[in-house]
This record gives structure tokens, C-alpha cells and sequence, in this order.
């Protein structure tokens, strides 16, 4: 029988969040983002430097855009879709690093972190129910 210790240990080995993801790239973290969901919801905002690779599309692509050693993180829309799972199951058969990123794209833009799309970067507020506020301080 498998302990809590040991459960969340392995929960937390194969996920992370938009909190984490985002001190780890500000921390300067090499890490490939990969966002899997469709052409349409691309075009509508994703993470600041994100790929764009469909899940099914990652068996032919991965290995020759990301290369082996490089931490993978996926992410879809939300913690109602399953695609970021499959995104993370293919990069796994390929014997990638990958983690999922639970929250998905819906919680990257609540708790206000960079979103791109065709007109540039942009920040939305914090949603206060998921996120802190940034302290503003004046010069």
C-alpha cells in the first residue's frame, strides 16, 4: 500500500503550477513550455514563449524542436480538459522530463501572469480568488 508521503511525492514529481512554473522561468530555469491545445485557442492568448504542438502532433515533432534533457512542461485550457494529460503522456513515451501544469492556460491568466498573442504581450488582473496581488511600490 502506497503512503500519503509517497503518493503526493509522485504527485508532485509529474506536476507543477503556474506559481512554480513562473518562479522557475523568472529564476532563469531552462524549461520548454508546450502549449497543446488547438490553433483556435492559440490564437487567443497563450504563456509568453510557449510552443505551439498539438498532442498529436508530439510524437513527430518533439524530437526535432525540443531537444532530449530539456524539462517539458504542458499545459491545455483547464482543469476541465484532458489534454494537457495527453501532451504529457507523449512527451513521457518519449522519454522526456514532463511535468503537467494543473491549472492549465485558465489559471496562467487568473493569477496574472504574461500572456501573449498576436497583438503582444499583456497581463490581466489577479484574480483574487486564485491569486496574490503584486505589491506596487513607487520609485
Amino acid at each position: 500500500m502506497t503512503s500519503a508521503a509517497e503518493h503526493f511525492a509522485t504527485k508532485l514529481a509529474f506536476e507543477t503550477d503556474a506559481s512554480d512554473l513562473h518562479a522557475a522561468r523568472t529564476s532563469g530555469e531552462r524549461i520548454a513550455v508546450v502549449d497543446v491545445r488547438s490553433d483556435e485557442a492559440w490564437a487567443q492568448g497563450r504563456v509568453v514563449d510557449a510552443i505551439h504542438m498539438h498532442y498529436s502532433e508530439i510524437a513527430a515533432r518533439a524530437p526535432q524542436e525540443i531537444p532530449q534533457g530539456t524539462p517539458v512542461v504542458v499545459y491545455c485550457w483547464s482543469p476541465g480538459c484532458n489534454a494537457g494529460d495527453k501532451g504529457a503522456r507523449e512527451f513521457a513515451k518519449l522519454g522526456y522530463d514532463v511535468k503537467l501544469m494543473i491549472g492549465g492556460f485558465e489559471y496562467w491568466v487568473r493569477e496574472g501572469y504574461p500572456v501573449e498573442n498576436a497583438d503582444g504581450i499583456h497581463r490581466r488582473p489577479v484574480d483574487p480568488l486564485t491569486g496574490i496581488p503584486r505589491i506596487r511600490t513607487t520609485a
